[in-house]
C-alpha cells in the first residue's frame, strides 16, 4: 500500500517542526552566569552546592558553607571583595584569574545555594 504524498508531507513537516523545537530549546537553556567560573576556580574547596567537602572542612576549619545564614551575613559584594583581595592565607585572590564581571556572576550563582544544603 502507498502512502499519499500529502500524508508525507505533513509527516516530513512535522518531524522538521519537531526538530527545530528541539534546537532552540537548547539554544535557549544556558548555564547559569558564573557557574562555570565556580565550577573551574571554587567548587574544589567550597563543593558542588556550595557546601565543602569533609576533606576541605577539616583542612580548612573556617571555610564556608553558602547558606541563607551565610548570605544574612554577607553581600554579593562582600563576597566579590573576597574573590579580589582573597582572606588570610588559605584564600587566594581571583583578580588575575577572573575578570570583575566572572567574579560579580559568581557572587550571584553562590547565592543560589542558599537552603539548598542538605
Amino acid at each position: 500500500m502507498k502512502a499519499h504524498p500529502v500524508i508525507a508531507v505533513v509527516a516530513m513537516a512535522a518531524a522538521a517542526a519537531v526538530s527545530t523545537i528541539k534546537f532552540a530549546s537548547a539554544a535557549t537553556m544556558q548555564e547559569p552566569a558564573g557557574k562555570t567560573a565556580y565550577e573551574e576556580n571554587c567548587r574544589k574547596c567550597h563543593g558542588v552546592r556550595g557546601v565543602p567537602p569533609k576533606t576541605m572542612k577539616a583542612k580548612y576549619e573556617k571555610i564556608p558553607t553558602f547558606n541563607a545564614a551565610f548570605f544574612d551575613a554577607h553581600s554579593e559584594d562582600s563576597v566579590v571583595k573576597v574573590l579580589i583581595k582573597g582572606k588570610g592565607e588559605n584564600m587566594k585572590s581571583f583578580k588575575t584569574k577572573l575578570t570583575q564581571q566572572e567574579m560579580v556572576d559568581v557572587a550571584k550563582y553562590i547565592r543560589s545555594f542558599a537552603g539548598a544544603e542538605k
